[in-house]
């Protein structure tokens, strides 16, 4: 058995689940695969176990519903056919837990309710409760509205998100139409083995292949990319075959099913919030010895003396990247600063901040608290 896998149960776990096992290719719900998951939901709730479910197929519901059979799908067209297409989703959902005495709650996000900080406390608050009233909430991105330039992409990435920053959760669930992550595309290449466990400082972005179908925006690379990002926030993430039956109460009693993505230490809510934000709005280059001050295990706040180039356009309290000499990101945190103020005291000794900004200030651009390591840097 998996090391890692020897751990006790979850408290709680988000599930997500593909296009490919709610609907089949024409857009039809597969009500056997509904009813089966939604049973082993059952049973490990029974078991004390809370579950958040993400689910894809809206899109490819839509498709059934407003064009005529093998019409492609522009991607403009992506929002209609979402909006058309998710109330029947979410009846699908609804009847199939119904069978088993299990209250569905629909809840549709953008990729603003998650990185802005108000409103991800606002829809931690909703899940809470829900969850504690023994609720399923239900989760889809809200295509009909998202702005192509701030969204999720696909709903990989919404669920590990929702894991490490809004629940959060200890385990995710990646459920497919394949047993995991594999040497080589299985389809295509016989020779393809199962990789079973995942470290975190692994990199295994080589062996994502594969596409998701006409109607995703997934595939297996964007998977791996989500599950790091769970991981790294310290989410163990477990990608596997849904069509297998009993997967779910099969992975959450620590039996060795699909590929098994360990996580790094748990971070607070906080700082795992900071670390999926995806919308940083500027960067601070550092020189080698704020870099080595900040990756020490004890770390420091960063201080103006060891930034040496402000790039972008920000405000004080706004999110930007820290990368080292070379580039690569290190850190990424809450600014004290205005980029211009920032520029100003860049390369100076934080007594001089006063003086050169004509007001008292932080003696730190970004204090250890309002910072995250990214895991480029420890890796």
């Amino acid at each position: 058995m998996d090391a890692d896998a020897t751990r006790s149960t979850p408290g709680r776990v988000v599930v997500k689940v593909g296009t490919r096992l709610v609907i089949d290719g024409e857009g039809r719900p597969r009500p056997e695969f509904l009813e089966r998951l939604a049973r082993e939901i059952h049973e490990v709730m029974d078991q004390g176990v809370q579950v958040v479910l993400v689910t894809s197929g809206a899109v490819g519901i839509g498709r059934r519903l407003l064009f005529p059979p093998g019409r492609t799908l522009r991607a403009s067209e992506r929002p209609s056919a979402a909006a058309a297409g998710q109330p029947v989703l979410m009846r699908y959902w609804a009847e199939a837990l119904a069978r088993v005495d299990l209250k569905p709650a629909q809840v549709l996000l953008t990729l603003d309710d998650v990185v802005d900080r108000g409103r991800c406390l606002r829809l931690r608050d909703t899940l809470e409760d829900l969850l504690g009233w023994g609720v399923v909430p239900v989760l889809n991105e809200n295509d009909s509205v998202s702005v192509e330039s701030v969204t999720f992409g696909e709903n990989d990435m919404l669920a590990a998100m929702v894991a490490a920053a809004v629940v959060p959760a200890e385990l995710l669930v990646i459920l497919s139409d394949q047993a995991g992550l594999f040497t080589a595309d299985p389809r295509s290449d016989d020779s393809a083995q199962l990789i079973r466990r995942v470290s975190p400082d692994e990199d295994v972005s080589r062996f994502a292949t594969g596409a998701g179908g006409p109607e995703s925006l997934g595939g297996m690379a964007r998977k791996i990319e989500a599950a790091r990002r769970a991981t790294d926030c310290g989410i163990r993430v477990v990608i596997a075959d849904g069509n297998c039956p009993g997967v779910l109460p099969r992975v959450l009693a620590g039996e060795e099913v699909g590929t098994c993505m360990v996580a790094r230490p748990r971070m607070p809510s906080r700082k795992a919030w900071l670390a999926v934000h995806e919308n940083p709005r500027g960067t601070l280059v550092v020189d080698e010895g704020a870099r080595r001050a900040l990756l020490r295990e004890d770390g420091s706040s960063l201080l103006p003396s060891g930034i040496v180039e402000v790039r972008g356009h920000f405000q004080a309290g706004d999110l930007v990247t820290v990368v080292d000499p070379d580039g690569r990101e290190i850190a990424r945190g809450l600014i004290n600063y205005a980029a211009a103020e920032t520029d100003a005291i860049k390369g100076e000794h934080s007594s001089r901040i006063a003086e050169l900004l004509g007001r008292p200030g932080a003696a730190e651009v970004i204090h250890r608290d309002d910072m995250v390591i990214s895991a480029e840097g420890q890796r």
